[in-house]
């Protein structure tokens, strides 16, 4: 194709040419250079609404023109073809994303900024009874379970919530809703009766099997207490065994008691009318009774910043503290120093548990807080204590809306921090100076 501007300056060039021989003919200038104005513009009215009319229908080809006039036209089939093609992939595209949600199991739904349905799945018209009436209507309309609409206007979906099903109560559904593209919503509820029934069985199961050891473990340490205490009536030979066997029922009592205590965190729902915990009193209380420990263990240097108090229950935060703490003590040598930390954060208030022990390795720290799960022994590890512990200040803190934060280097100590959220704390102003308690 011939250059477009060379083009349209030989066109112009010739018409020119033209009008001044016309001029020299007539022995008048004026009017063939008007003439040769008039002709341009009326050229270029012509393809411009040529052009118009195209882009209004866009049914055809483009036209096709002359000069600069021919390469806008070309220019404009190229985009039209790279337009088209990427409308065909996308499409593609499109129809693959629909039919892999069509594929899910989960319920999806699409939602505008306003709530309102935009396209869902065909699980979705399963589990959330949704039917094809009902695209354009706000969900939380179809939807009305309180639990569900005061999610949705709050607007806070860092966490999924789990409803019963629209249309069958015995179905539990976890919904999560995703905000994506800027201003639309993804809704995802997947269906978790099975797994919410195991977990209950697993419950169950456990607190049952906890409550039938109880028993036995007590009579049997009953009888070796008896034993050790009749100092004639035992051989001598015997008394280091029988003496390993009380340690070792001890222990079984600390594991059945805190799976009974963990069972019941976990099936016994919370006070509706959670009180004030003086929670500065409490760490001065817990501290002190550590202080009483005879063995030699890390100093412990408590430091409360803030006057605030908690809504929540006491013994269940006193537990939560209780172990933290005493896991501090344990994996922390006698030379080393303990810190309990008390204060507010912009969005509520914190307990941080920090030691200089020997640290966790960062591939343990990700699975600390399940139950039973415990670091590989080494000869400087505690081999006491029931793996619980952590698992039981989780749940505490799920309780109290809070979560639980750690960091450790090993070989330098590790950091528990306990956020409580602002809608628990009871701020308070500071009156006095806290005094520091040392063991």
């Amino acid at each position: 194709m011939t250059h477009p501007w060379r083009s349209e300056i030989s066109l112009s060039l010739w018409a020119l040419f033209i009008a001044l021989w016309i001029g020299w003919l007539q022995e008048s200038w004026l009017v063939p250079l008007w003439l040769f104005i008039a002709v341009l513009l009326a050229r270029h009215i012509y393809f411009t609404y040529r052009l118009l009319a195209w882009l209004r229908t866009e049914t055809n080809q483009p036209p096709d023109g002359n000069g600069v006039w021919e390469e806008i036209f070309h220019r404009l089939r190229l985009m039209r073809r790279r337009h088209q093609r990427r409308k065909r992939r996308l499409m593609k595209m499109l129809k693959r994303f629909r039919q892999a949600t069509e594929a899910l199991p989960d319920a999806t739904v699409v939602l505008t900024k306003e709530f309102e349905i935009d396209w869902f799945n065909k699980a979705a018209g399963r589990m959330l009874g949704l039917k094809p009436i009902d695209l354009g209507m706000r969900i939380d309309n179809l939807i009305r379970q309180p639990m569900f609409v005061s999610y949705l206007h709050k607007g806070n979906f860092r966490h999924p919530i789990s409803i019963s099903a629209p249309h069958n109560e015995n179905i539990r559904l976890e919904v999560r809703i995703v905000p994506f593209t800027g201003n639309q919503y993804l809704l995802i509820a997947q269906d978790v009766t099975q797994i919410q029934m195991l977990e209950r069985q697993r419950r169950d199961f456990v607190a049952n099997v906890s409550h039938e050891l109880r028993t036995p473990v007590t009579v049997i340490r009953g009888y070796l207490e008896n034993l050790l205490d009749q100092e004639t009536s035992v051989d001598p030979a015997l008394r280091p065994t029988l003496t390993r066997m009380e340690e070792q029922l001890q222990r079984l009592q600390y594991l059945v008691d805190d799976l009974l205590y963990l069972s019941r965190l976990e099936t016994t729902p919370q006070g509706a009318k959670p009180r004030p915990v003086n929670v500065g009193d409490l760490l001065t209380d817990i501290c002190r009774e550590m202080e009483s420990v005879p063995e030699p263990h890390a100093s412990i240097h408590l430091q409360i910043d803030s006057q605030a108090k908690l809504l929540g229950e006491k013994q269940e935060l006193r537990s939560a503290f209780e172990n933290l703490i005493t896991n501090a003590v344990k994996y922390t040598p006698a030379s080393g120093k303990i810190t309990v930390h008390w204060f507010e954060t912009s969005h509520g208030a914190c307990l941080e548990v920090s030691d200089t022990g020997e640290g966790i390795p960062q591939q343990h720290l990700a699975r600390i807080t399940e139950r039973f799960y415990r670091v590989p022994e080494t000869e400087n590890r505690n081999p006491t204590g029931t793996g619980l512990g952590l698992a039981i200040v989780k749940h505490v803190l799920n309780r109290h809306e809070g979560h639980l934060s750690i960091k450790s280097q090993l070989g330098k100590g590790s950091s528990f921090r306990c956020y409580f959220p602002d809608a628990r704390v009871i701020k308070e102003p500071m009156e006095l100076e806290q005094t520091t308690p040392e063991a």
